[in-house]
């Protein structure tokens, strides 16, 4: 978790939140910045409470608990009716999520007319209140990170209302997936109970702080199998994952509120009582290992379970984390050379 080559206070970069500690205590702060315009666009109330969940959701992923916020609200000319509609729903969103999670706005300013006259307003950026957010830790030690961690470890989703019968998502409207893939940005932005959203962020810091997992990660851009990417690529080992129920477009739904955690095996059926006992919705999801990431559908199973008559043991698609890496970290440069 500490990293020598950022400075002597910097506990973790790169996962869901930065971490760093505070001189002469145990403490640190975990801070993070949040936003997401598709979501604000489709609609502004929904993506502003969203854009405030999601840096709750980021804090707890590494143990803080969430304090405060800051924002830069971004949008074009509030002359315009439109805009101004967009600015108004975007904070009543946010209002309404600040005061949920118990995470005020200390601070904040705004940029508007952020657009060209020259196409009659047509060229407007997407609505987008950039969020701050800050959280702390007692113990920086006991800050979680996005890697996988060790051969063996199971896998669950945790927070999915649908489980344990459904491990994908299901809501693509405005998802990655649905532009990027598809070349549509239509539907409306995932909802977001914020209700739902304090237990299970309250949860993920309880069982980080009693050591009970070893990875965390929270769900967002890209849904489940873009967090497995991540997750597998942080620490450099693949997964062998199922989704009953599952369609390829399913592996990214971006439905909000989840996290992927990891866990031995010997404490496997103390995360699953704990969430028991709490009423959290907990699925198993699969086993790290290998070095390919693959999500297999409802009717096959994993690597080192006897064949059944009739079933195909093919993965849905299995990825090698090689082909991963190069098209993540090829795509700035590539981009850059003027190759995209």
């Amino acid at each position: 978790q500490y990293d020598s080559q950022v400075g002597a206070d910097t506990v973790q970069t790169g996962g869901d939140a930065a971490v760093v500690r505070i001189h002469g205590t145990r403490k640190a702060l975990a801070m993070t910045t949040d936003c997401t315009p598709r979501y604000c666009y489709a609609d502004p109330y929904e993506g502003g409470k969203q854009a405030i969940a999601e840096a709750y959701r980021n804090l707890c992923a590494v143990g803080a608990r969430p304090l405060a916020v800051t924002n830069c609200l971004n949008f074009g000319n509030p002359q315009r009716p439109e805009i101004m509609a967009q600015i108004v729903g975007c904070l009543k969103g946010m209002s309404e999520a600040c005061i949920a999670l118990d995470m005020p706005i200390v601070s904040g300013n705004v940029s508007l007319y952020n657009e060209s006259k020259a196409t009659g307003g047509g060229s407007a950026i997407l609505p987008t209140p950039a969020i701050g957010a800050v959280g702390i830790l007692d113990d920086w030690e006991k800050s979680a990170t996005i890697g996988f961690k060790a051969e063996g470890d199971n896998i669950f989703l945790i927070g999915s209302k649908d489980a344990p019968s459904i491990h994908a998502g299901k809501h693509l409207g405005q998802s990655l997936w649905l532009k990027e893939c598809a070349g549509r940005s239509d539907g409306m932005s995932p909802p977001v109970d914020l209700k739902a959203e304090r237990r299970y962020g309250e949860f993920i810091c309880a069982v980080i702080h009693t050591a009970i997992v070893n990875a965390v990660h929270d769900i967002s851009d890209g849904g489940i199998a873009v967090a497995l990417a991540e997750m597998a690529l942080a620490g450099n080992l693949g997964a062998d994952t199922q989704m009953f129920g599952f369609e390829t477009p399913d592996a990214f739904g971006e439905d909000q509120g989840r996290y992927l955690v990891t866990t031995s095996v010997a404490k496997m059926a103390e995360i699953e009582a704990l969430a028991a006992e709490a009423s959290i919705p907990c699925s198993w999801l699969g086993v790290v290992g290998g070095t390919e990431l693959s999500i297999r559908g409802e009717q096959e199973f994993l690597v080192g379970e006897e064949p059944q008559d009739g079933i195909d043991k093919s993965p849905s698609w299995s990825i090698p984390l090689a082909t991963l890496r190069a098209a993540h970290e090829g795509f700035f440069p590539a981009l850059m050379d003027g190759e995209l």
